[in-house]
């Protein structure tokens, strides 16, 4: 199995591209024409809302597969209807993959010994689902993530551990002053980094990559310093304020080791237009371009 880190770095290669989509679906946002197909609230809500998250997620997937490289599924927007909602989560992770894309499932898992692994195996490894890589949180120790490493090794799946994340309130923990004056977020970058070493690929990069958000480009600097080999996924583009120009100092000097995704800025592109889904290949098109400017400085 070829490792993660080289197949991702290979997409971002060939599509010119370190465009990610977030699959954030909310039904107040889908366009009518999909809900209404299934006379929603009119019989059993999770039922139906599956199919419609499904039909709209599989449409913002054909929209946006010439220029993304991979797609990041947030399962708790599929939770939250129960097994038909899990039931599209799978459908959905299988269609993207068909259609060439890597998925990243955003789980934020985290446990220890006997759980951590039957998490790993749940989202590597299940009957219908086998995602790409996943997110996990490192907050209970680096014994926590030892079931999802040796799966990644295994497997060839990836993994992106949570290091400085992009809402606001992150700097309550992760930006707390340790004794030797370093702050949180660096210790667990340099854990992760050095954890990641024994899967770095032919490319450079390691397949254990660290969630580091778009909303903090200052961090970013320190932590690429402490993590050169490692794949950062980048959250907080677009509808959290992140712009393009604020990424220069997450890519390395080879232009690389970035993966930038954008939710609600590119799935509910077209929320008020009757050609939606051209406006979501638009958005996520622009995007791409936006970021390959930068890309190209970097």
């Amino acid at each position: 199995m070829m490792n993660f880190a080289d197949r991702l770095i290979d997409a971002i290669r060939k599509k010119k591209s370190c465009v990610c989509v977030g699959l954030d679906p909310r039904l107040d946002l889908i366009p009518q024409e999909i809900v209404h197909q299934y006379d929603i609230f009119d019989y059993d809500i999770n039922i139906q809302a599956g199919y419609v998250i499904r039909d709209f997620c599989n449409a913002v997937i054909d929209a946006v597969a010439d220029d993304a490289v991979a797609v990041k599924p947030q399962s708790a927007f599929f939770e939250q209807y129960g097994w038909p909602g899990v039931q599209a989560l799978e459908q959905i992770v299988n269609y993207a993959q068909q259609k060439g894309l890597l998925v990243i499932l955003d789980v934020k898992r985290s446990d220890i010994a006997s759980t951590a692994e039957a998490y790993a195996k749940a989202f590597f490894k299940g009957r219908d689902i086998s995602a790409d890589a996943i997110t996990v949180n490192p907050y209970l120790g680096m014994d926590s993530l030892e079931p999802f490493i040796k799966l990644c090794t295994d497997e060839g799946k990836g993994l992106f551990v949570l290091v400085k994340t992009s809402n606001p309130g992150s700097k309550d923990f992760q930006d707390a002053l340790l004794q030797d004056n370093r702050k949180l977020y660096e210790l667990v970058a340099e854990k992760v980094g050095q954890a990641g070493q024994k899967l770095v690929g032919k490319e450079g990069y390691s397949s254990i990559g660290a969630v580091v958000g778009a909303t903090f480009p200052q961090e970013a600097e320190t932590i690429r310093k402490l993590m050169p080999k490692t794949i950062f996924l980048v959250p907080g583009y677009g509808a959290q304020g992140a712009k393009a120009e604020d990424l220069k100092d997450y890519f390395n000097t080879d232009g690389l080791g970035v993966i930038i995704n954008a939710s609600r800025s590119i799935i509910f592109a077209g929320a008020k237009s009757t050609n939606w889904q051209g406006e979501i290949k638009k958005a996520a098109k622009e995007m791409k371009e936006e970021i390959g400017r930068v890309t190209r400085k970097a």
